[in-house]
């Protein structure tokens, strides 16, 4: 980094503080190691400048040092003003990474265009490396097992699943964490909560987690995961608090007897966890770790919201139809909204203006001025009303005796104002044919918070539903099992600061990589370059290990080849009559995992054969019940199966690019 620019990062890092920003802007752009790297450094930022916009784009390691394969990297792009340097916000930048193309030197922009024409078409021959525009649904079955789906992808025409994670007995709740890379899922019948991770679609950790563990909560910060206790014993109902980085259980309160439902302050300073039978709402103090207040609060609690404009907490009661709300500093009654019986779930939009609670017995949603506490609004829905969602410009009322989703336009919403309600029909049937829901939602907004999931248990499909249609635009069905809620695991590029715009990803491959970007307005289509370093000779590696053999080129797709693996134990030598010797393979980022069985052909060396029918980038795991769960965690190669044959794209593809 030259003096001039270290000026300018010195300045804009001042700016931000001055400004309001705090050191989350600073961090990403001026970090200090950046005074440390050479401006020949081919991971140091890159830039470019067109059509008055200038984007630099960075890729670093997490763990620091090189890219490597099988090493996270933050993926990073700046997009700023070319004249004043101002961040620019509210963009909406598309990236991919693929392996680097040779090209003539004046054709690399033209090229670079066909491939992203190709990207935007989603076409299985053409898809990328690694997608960061992309996301996926994560379907809850009936069964023990989780599905997860390529909304933007059909296989064959006929389905887009790409994968299936088992899960230890039938999940019951979910909740994602913020960025979406881990999934948190209740086991009731086994005391568990299985942690998923959603960079490889695995389960990662099974965690305990008290008697009968329903519903599940992450506090906002993200630190802990609160875990409600339907115990049938008194002495167990309540919460179970679990650490989310070290993945271990902190405490357990006996906060009373039936369901709970939880909310949190929006600084993660207090917990409120109601309790059905006890007729209790008890509220916890995060940082101390300790039950600061148990309020009575009604015969039958069902529900509990927190609101940040008002800054209080809502408890509904089903049996008397009744919202309380609680200062959420004081824990003092301020005030009690009286409705009819019947009352249930209860969320707030987006902005805490307006909080929507269900009336089943009724058919109604009930809608209550965080800014006043009053009842405004009583609007017919659905019928039997049970699940709620909300996106920028509307709430969805799911019906449990009803396949129509009703929609309430949150603009229309006022104090003497007439609501506009608008619906449609979500599959054929009602809900509730399917019997044995669980608590997880059904209902799922997408990554564009203009455009809802919903899934009908019935019929078993997902319908994609985008404001403005009059129907949903496309179904997903779930193949092979019974589905009953989504969630969108978001894998496109976020703003996490004014103008800066990425994304952690996992390195598949070694290699020298494109990384394509593309700006709509004005239109920019670029191709960065990037290196990724081989992982450290697996020989190095301490214990058992395994050595791949011959797989140290990219192949052409449907190439059959053997794959052939050296065992070697502690002492360095090799590992003779392995029974249990398998091999895990897998499209980037989880597509369909498959296994074969490894047999010995002398010398410590096991083989199987297989072909590889995609291109990409595709993950080869030695797994071995004898060696331990570790063996098969650590022992692992990339490969890079390459298109048979390059695929082409018209002319007027490109040109619409210009």
């Amino acid at each position: 980094m030259n003096k001039k620019t270290r000026l300018a990062c010195m300045g804009v890092a001042l700016g931000a503080v001055l400004i309001g920003l705090g050191v989350a802007y600073e961090s990403l752009w001026c970090d200090p190691r950046e005074y440390l790297q050479d401006a020949d450094d081919p991971q140091a930022l890159h830039r470019l400048s067109r059509d008055g916009v200038t984007v630099e784009f960075e890729a670093r390691p997490l763990a620091g040092g090189e890219l490597q394969e099988g090493s996270f990297a933050n993926i990073r792009f700046k997009v700023s003003d070319q004249a004043s340097g101002q961040p620019l916000s509210g963009m909406a930048p598309g990236a991919w990474i693929d392996p680097t193309q040779s090209a003539p030197e004046g054709d690399r922009d033209q090229s670079c265009k066909a491939r992203v024409a190709l990207f935007l078409k989603s076409s299985i021959g053409a898809r990328p490396l690694l997608d960061l525009n992309g996301y996926f649904l994560l379907m809850m079955n009936r069964d023990a097992s989780l599905t997860v789906i390529d909304p933007t992808v059909s296989v064959g025409g006929v389905t887009s699943t790409m994968a299936r994670i088992d899960l230890p007995g039938r999940p019951m709740d979910w909740v994602a964490t913020s960025d979406d890379k881990l999934v948190f899922v209740s086991i009731p019948e086994r005391g568990k909560v299985s942690v998923i991770d959603t960079e490889t679609f695995t389960r990662v950790a099974d965690l305990d987690a008290g008697d009968q563990p329903l519903r599940v909560a992450l506090q906002p910060d993200q630190h802990r995961l609160w875990v409600g206790n339907n115990s049938s014993d008194p002495a167990k109902g309540g919460v179970t608090v679990i650490d989310v980085p070290g993945r271990n259980t902190l405490k357990t309160f006996n906060t009373g007897s039936g369901h709970h439902e939880i909310a949190f302050s929006a600084d993660s300073r207090y917990a409120y966890v109601s309790n059905r039978d006890s007729g209790t709402l008890s509220v916890i103090d995060i940082p101390e770790m300790r039950l600061a207040k148990t309020i009575k609060v009604g015969p039958h609690p069902l529900s509990v919201s927190y609101s940040a404009l008002s800054q209080a907490v809502y408890v509904v009661d089903g049996e008397e139809g009744s919202v309380r709300v609680f200062d959420a500093r004081s824990h003092q009654l301020r005030h009690t909204v009286q409705a009819d019986p019947g009352l249930g779930p209860m969320r707030f939009s987006s902005d805490g203006r307006y909080g929507i609670v269900l009336n089943t017995l009724e058919n109604q949603a009930l809608v209550i001025d965080a800014s006043t506490d009053k009842l405004i609004h009583q609007i017919p829905v659905a019928a039997e009303p049970y699940q709620l969602t909300f996106t920028k410009g509307y709430a969805y009322v799911r019906g449990l005796a009803s396949p129509k989703v009703s929609m309430i336009n949150l603009a229309s919403l006022g104090e003497g104002r007439s609501p506009i309600i608008q619906g449609f029909e979500a599959g054929p049937a009602a809900p509730r044919q399917a019997g044995d829901l669980p608590l997880a939602q059904g209902l799922s907004v997408s990554r564009d918070d203009n455009s809802v999931f919903v899934v009908n248990p019935v019929d078993n499909t997902t319908y994609f539903y985008a404001e403005g249609m009059n129907a949903p635009m496309s179904g997903y069905n779930n193949r092979g099992h019974q589905a009953r809620a989504a969630i969108v695991v978001d894998r496109s590029l976020r703003e996490l600061a004014p103008g800066v715009y990425g994304s952690t990803v996992k390195m598949p491959a070694a290699g020298k990589f494109d990384v394509a970007f593309l700006l709509n307005q004005p239109q920019i289509i670029h191709c960065f370059s990037t290196d990724v370093a081989a992982a450290p000779n697996a020989g190095k590696r301490k214990g058992a290990h395994a050595e791949f053999i011959g797989l140290d080129r990219p192949l052409s797709q449907h190439s059959a080849i053997n794959a052939r693996v050296r065992i070697l134990g502690d002492d360095g030598q090799p590992r003779l009559g392995l029974n249990d010797l398998s091999l895990r393979y897998f499209l980037a980022p989880s597509s369909m995992p498959r296994n074969l069985r490894l047999e010995e052909v002398g010398e410590g060396i096991y083989q199987a054969a297989l072909t590889l029918p995609e291109p990409g980038a595709w993950y080869l795991h030695v797994q071995s019940p004898s060696l331990g769960r570790r063996f098969a965690e650590e022992n692992y190669t990339s490969l890079r199966v390459l298109p048979a044959a390059t695929s082409t794209v018209s002319e007027n593809d490109v040109r619409n690019l210009r």
